[in-house]
Formats: C-alpha cells, structure tokens, sequence
C-alpha cells in the first residue's frame, strides 16, 4: 500500500522550480546546440562554425570576453572579501555602510553605462576619475578610446564591478556567519596569525560559497552585453554578445555562437567545482 512519505512534500514543493529551469533553460541551451550544426534545410553541416572562424572577430572576441571575465572576477573577490570582513566586525555606521555598498547592485545596467560614461565619471576633462588621478600626481588617461585597449578593458571592468560586487559580497558575508567563531579563538590560542587563519580556516570554510559567487558572476561576466554595448556604442571593445549582436546571418549562425559561449560557461563551472572539490579536501 502506498504511503506519502514526509521527503516527497519536499520534492513536490521544489517540483515547479525545477520544471521552470528545465524548460527555460536547458531546453533552449540544448536546443541552440543541435540547431548549430543546421542548415535552413535541416542537413547536418560544420560550415555555421566555419564561417566564424573565417573571420578575426571570433578570437578577439573571445579573447575580450575572457580577458574581461578573469579580470572583473578578480577584482569583484577582492573587493567584496574586503567589505564581507568589514562587516563582520562591529563598528559605529555599520548600517549605514552597509545600505551603501548595496545601492550600486540596485542601479540599472543602462544607468550604470551613462554614469561611468564619456561624459561623466570617465570624462577626460571634469570627470571624477581623472580628477582623482590629477589629485594624487598621476596622468589622465582618455578611458573611451579606440586607441587604448587596457584603459578601454579597464573602463569597463570597473564599471561592471561597481554595479556588481555587492552581490558577491553578500554570498561571502554568509559564508562568514557561518564560521564559529571558537575556531578562530582556538587558533590565535595556539599562536595563529591573521594571515595563517585566513587561509587555513577563513578560505577552506568559504570554498562553497566562492564557489556559488564565482558561478554566478562568472555566468554574467561571459554574457556581459549592456555594459559594453552603452559604454561603447562604436564596438571599441567587442565582447562575444556584443560583437555578434545583430549578426547578419543566419539564425543558425546565431546558434553557434550561443554553442561556443555555453561551452565557455560549463569549462568554467566545471573549474570552479573542481576548485571547490579541491579545497574541502585540503
């Protein structure tokens, strides 16, 4: 006789979930896959990814995309390990700051790009970027500029970062509450420095929760569009969404390239649980 046990309430609760990210997502991602190696005639055929690699603006998309991804990834962990500290520690304002630093993630991508624009943050003459830079006896670069490619990759990475640290902040700011605090104590007991700490107990108990902000992050990084797209209208710096926005070509064209940016996305969520795998074992 069939008994409802208590684990199925669970999964039937989580069931529409699941069902949704099923058919929004990996339905059309394995969709764009099969689709790529088709003609209009429905033959099977390699030629949509031989006309992207006929051309140069492939590799130095990719290369963009990569180069922005790591770069922005680094900084954004940095960045918000630093104020996921600070907010560990009791302090006068901690509210305050705390409100704060998660303003940016609610400011629209589009108003993001005309802030940090040519004409307001990144402006050559007038903008807060240089005048800081003038502040502190450094030059003004132009950051919208055809001719610069590490101050254009710049340029965007901080934008990007600005808008989306705190949300790799709060993953890491769970983590954190998560740790006893006895261990820490038992530590420095035993003589224990800062920087032992950090990584022997700090950085091992955090693993999954890096692990969930860099996918996160990482996922948006190698889909970054808006941000490039208003920062740069003129395609100065061409990501892989960007620079086959609007592609002329076919829809099976379009395909591939979904193709190769969805297999950019799994190697590098493979890596990041690797890491993860890696550093519980440690």
């Amino acid at each position: 006789m069939f008994r409802w046990k208590e684990d199925y309430t669970a999964y039937l609760l989580i069931l529409p979930a699941v069902v949704y990210v099923a058919f929004f997502s990996f339905v059309p991602s394995i969709q764009a896959v099969y689709e790529s190696f088709q003609t209009p005639s429905k033959q099977f055929v390699l030629s949509n990814y031989q006309l992207l690699f006929q051309g140069t603006d492939l590799r130095n998309s990719v290369y963009n995309t990569i180069v922005i991804t790591l770069l922005a990834l680094t900084i954004q962990f940095i960045v918000a390990l630093v104020i996921a500290t600070i907010l560990m520690k009791e302090f006068r304002g901690k509210n305050i700051f705390q409100v704060g630093f998660m303003i940016p993630f609610g400011v629209a991508t589009i108003v993001a790009s005309y802030v940090f624009g040519n004409n307001n943050i990144f402006a050559i003459s007038g903008g807060y970027a240089n005048t800081i830079l003038h502040y502190i006896g450094l030059p003004q670069p132009q950051w919208i500029n055809p001719n610069s490619y590490i101050f254009n990759v710049l340029g965007l990475v901080i934008a990007d970062s600005w808008k989306n640290t705190p949300i790799v902040a709060i993953v890491l700011l769970a983590g954190m509450t998560t740790i006893p605090p006895d261990i820490y104590a038992a530590a420095t007991v035993d003589g224990a420095g800062a920087l032992t700490r950090f990584f022997r107990i700090t950085l091992p108990n955090l693993s999954n929760y890096i692990a969930i902000a860099l996918i996160i992050r990482g996922v948006s990084e190698f889909n970054i569009f808006a941000m490039a797209q208003f920062l740069f209208p003129h395609k100065i710096l061409t990501t892989l969404v960007f620079s086959y926005y609007g592609i002329s070509g076919t829809t099976y064209l379009s395909y591939a390239v979904a193709t190769i940016l969805l297999a950019f996305i799994v190697v590098f969520s493979t890596l990041v649980l690797v890491y993860r795998s890696w550093s519980q074992k440690s």
